[in-house]
């Protein structure tokens, strides 16, 4: 008896399809991914283009304080989630909190459209210990700066997740679930701001807005602007500014990217010293992510969070030997 016929192996059109939907499609070995071309797949990114041409909406609907302050308030909640817990907490470890607030934090980073926390905090990883070297996907320095802050999230190597690399976060199916199917996060807050704007349009007339108005400014411009904010740092934060420390890449300081990152421009600081939670190193580095975190933490929400070594404040530090890339590696028993 003959073995059943397979079903012929998808397209790569199909196959991009799918991962609009499901990220892990196809499932085969990681490392297999990741000798796929290192070129843009023009299909996979059509929800990203999708999202930049939403920004057009405002010809239609035009503007309202109300949604341009929903728009500044969005843009402020998911960069926090982003550079407090996708990058300080999920990528580094440098503080604890419960799985179900793990959790919370995590869907709302996954409504930025940056693709789901176990992917992000991968990536991130991965990052660190090859900065700015070849195998780096968004170094400025190896692949120039277009490829470097958008290019390359729409590769096709760089879209599947190692599980390998991101052990003490995979454990969690909550977040797996998150992680495969991130789309679904981004399209509840796209559904919401519709549902309220229109809600308002109906109860709240005085505040001028409505369904349609509330999701080009509170989705597709909020969103598009927190994409090219966060995406700043993989680029222009290894291009301009200052280096306190002789680290073995080009990361740089740069007080106006803090600023639009809550913090995240103190990139140099943050590549010698990358288990601290904190960032800005002093005073008048303006750092509202860690901020916001002591907030939590006196709040009970989060705890643990870790200090800024002694080291970090010796004067002569920047003519110290640089630590290895292990470093980038981080406590996954937090």
């Amino acid at each position: 008896m003959s073995p059943p016929a397979r079903s012929p192996r998808p397209q790569p059109v199909t196959s991009s399809l799918i991962q609009w939907i499901d990220a892990d499609y196809p499932q085969k070995p990681f490392e297999e991914s990741r000798n796929d071309p290192d070129t843009v797949d023009w299909v996979r990114a059509i929800p990203f283009l999708f999202l930049h041409a939403g920004c057009l909406g405002v010809l239609w609907v035009g503007w309202s304080w109300t949604a341009v302050a929903v728009a500044f308030f969005l843009y402020g909640a998911r960069m926090f989630a982003i550079t407090g817990f996708y990058h300080r907490y999920f990528s580094h470890r440098t503080f604890r909190t419960g799985r179900k607030r793990q959790f919370l934090f995590a869907f709302l980073g996954a409504t930025s459209a940056q693709r789901g926390p176990l992917w992000w905090a991968y990536q991130h990883r991965h990052h660190h210990r090859h900065s700015d070297e070849p195998e780096d996907p968004h170094s400025p320095k190896c692949h120039g700066f277009l490829w470097s802050h958008i290019g390359w999230i729409t590769s096709r190597r760089n879209f599947p997740t190692d599980y390998g690399s991101v052990r003490d976060l995979s454990r969690y199916p909550e977040l797996v679930f998150l992680n495969r199917f991130d789309i679904v996060a981004p399209l509840t807050l796209a559904a919401a701001l519709l549902f309220a704007g229109s809600i308002l349009n109906r109860f709240a007339p005085s505040l001028g807005t409505s369904g349609p108005q509330l999701l080009v400014w509170g989705f597709f411009i909020s969103t598009t602007a927190l994409f090219h904010a966060t995406s700043s740092i993989n680029s222009l934060a290894h291009l301009m500014g200052r280096r306190r420390y002789a680290t073995e890449d080009s990361s740089r300081n740069s007080f106006l990217l803090a600023l639009i990152t809550l913090g995240e421009g103190w990139h140099n600081n943050h590549h010698r010293f990358m288990s601290a939670t904190r960032q800005g190193f002093y005073w008048w580095e303006i750092d509202i992510t860690y901020y916001l975190l002591l907030l939590l933490e006196r709040t009970g929400i989060i705890s643990d969070l870790r200090p800024v070594p002694e080291a970090a404040y010796i004067r002569n530090d920047s003519d110290s030997t640089v630590p290895p890339r292990a470093r980038a590696d981080v406590d996954t028993t937090a």
